[in-house]
């Protein structure tokens, strides 16, 4: 039992009966003491009491008129009227009243205290079974929040079994950056935690600014426009979202939510693919100066905030797609940098990521720059060369000159300026005009001298290249010598 209030006018009574509550055999927080009615109801309108122990004859609001005005209160104590054996026509009234028992003076410890155990019992049983019902509702809110597709009538079923533990009143939904467990001692305030990894709060009206000032001011806070019932906490919630990636982006503690039509920039679709081709070369202080320059623009409304975190979040998941092979990322790290508004800023934020892919950077680099690496490349190259006409493909020389297949695919582009797939077709498309301008092999004969098993391919793959087909480039080979000129 967390509060018990004893109101009795005459202190030595009072007294004995908080020498009695102290050795009931139930665990008791505090202990009021008042001496009337009035003081009596100023505590409980003040704090919440469990159980209240009142006597019936005392001056300027007596034990009777106490219980008829608490019943206007929206938490009622338990209440124990103490009287004596004169006053019993006012302990029945009293009862009628709401007062769960009464105790006849003399006062007798062994009754006080079976009353309290019994008492306590029961607000333990309702207390757990009002935390399940609260955990129940808190579930069913989320869901709400997080459901697209609700209907209307899983709406109307959860305002029907769960309205008493929402807001009468208007209310706010806000959502900050915290990702641990939330707690607020505030009736007024409803806090919901690991809503999609973040934590939610609906607040009544009044409560928001303590709460920004208080609570919530080490966080980053999206702010709703004020709603009513339950019906549109969602819209609330996806306004505190927008809301909340506006605070990220312009770098404030928190931000209402505002219909605003801006007219946003573009940025283009391969900015991502661009980014991480440049990475690992000296270019990459570009990109990053690019990425910079999104991040001013989102901070003052030239590009919206979820093109900003888009972009983030591609550029991130093709690095790792891209180089996960070849260095050993951070991968605690690297999930942290992948969901930036669990930081307070975009400040924050891409201060670390522009130092985590400097990091990143460094290491390749140095993977690059390695001679062996480049002896490997002219390993590699004149293996191409010597056998381009075999079954070849880059697994198999990446294997040959034993080193990791993604960073052979790096490496070789950087050191020859091409691609594997194009190189190899270069030299054997290169080979076949040769053969077809000083032998008179056949196209299929020289298909697979070339590499190409299959005949139409090569035709297909050799048009693209050349602009004509193997016969027409003879033809036009042969023409040009007995015209005297040079065709190659």
């Amino acid at each position: 039992m967390k509060r018990l209030l004893i109101v009795e006018d005459e202190k030595m009574i009072r007294q004995g009966i908080k020498v009695m509550v102290k050795r009931s055999d139930v665990n008791i927080e505090e202990i009021l003491e008042c001496k009337n009615g009035e003081e009596a109801f100023q505590i409980l309108t003040d704090v919440k009491i469990d159980v209240m122990i009142t006597d019936i004859r005392m001056p300027k609001m007596d034990g009777i008129e106490l219980v008829k005005k608490i019943q206007s209160l929206d938490e009622k104590p338990q209440i124990i009227v103490v009287s004596g054996y004169d006053d019993f026509n006012y302990a029945v009234e009293a009862l009628r009243q709401g007062v769960r028992d009464y105790i006849l003076k003399p006062i007798e410890r062994e009754k006080i205290n079976s009353i309290l155990v019994k008492i306590d019992e029961e607000l333990e049983d309702k207390k757990a079974k009002t935390s399940v019902i609260k955990q129940i509702g808190n579930q069913q809110f989320k869901y709400l929040l997080l459901n697209q597709k609700i209907s209307d009538e899983e709406i109307r079923m959860i305002e029907e079994q769960f309205s008493t533990l929402f807001f009468r009143e208007r209310y706010v939904v806000c959502q900050c950056n915290c990702i641990m467990d939330l707690t607020i001692q505030n009736k007024n305030v409803l806090v919901l935690n690991d809503v999609d990894d973040y934590c939610v709060i609906i607040a009544e009206e009044g409560e928001i600014s303590p709460l920004i000032n208080g609570e919530l001011k080490n966080y980053s806070v999206g702010i709703s426009k004020v709603h009513e019932g339950i019906r549109e906490l969602r819209n609330a919630y996806l306004e505190a979202i927008q809301a909340r990636k506006e605070a990220f982006v312009k770098c404030v503690p928190f931000c209402y939510y505002q219909e605003v039509a801006y007219e946003y920039e573009t940025v283009p679709d391969d900015f991502a693919d661009q980014f991480v081709q440049l990475f690992g070369t000296a270019k990459i202080d570009g990109s990053l100066s690019k990425l910079s320059g999104i991040q001013f623009k989102a901070k003052n409304n030239k590009i919206s905030p979820e093109k900003l975190l888009e972009v983030t979040e591609q550029i991130l998941i093709k690095l790792i797609e891209t180089y996960e092979r070849i260095i050993e990322f951070d991968m605690q790290e690297f999930n942290k940098l992948k969901d930036p508004l669990r930081y307070k800023s975009a400040n924050e934020y891409y201060t670390i990521f522009f130092g985590w892919i400097r990091q990143m950077q460094q290491v390749i680099l140095e993977e690059f720059n390695d001679y062996k690496n480049k002896e490997k490349i002219n390993t590699a190259i004149r293996y191409i060369h010597e056998n381009f006409s075999k079954n070849l493909n880059m697994a198999v020389v990446s294997n040959h000159i034993s080193m990791n297949y993604s960073l052979f695919s790096l490496n070789f582009k950087e050191y020859t300026g091409m691609n594997f797939v194009n190189y190899l077709k270069k030299i054997r498309i290169d080979e076949a005009k040769k053969l077809l301008q000083e032998t008179e092999e056949k196209v299929l004969d020289i298909s697979q001298a070339v590499g190409y098993d299959n005949e139409k391919h090569f035709m297909k793959i050799f048009k693209s290249v050349c602009g004509v087909s193997p016969t027409e480039y003879r033809k036009n080979i042969h023409m040009g010598k007995k015209n005297g000129s040079d065709i190659i």
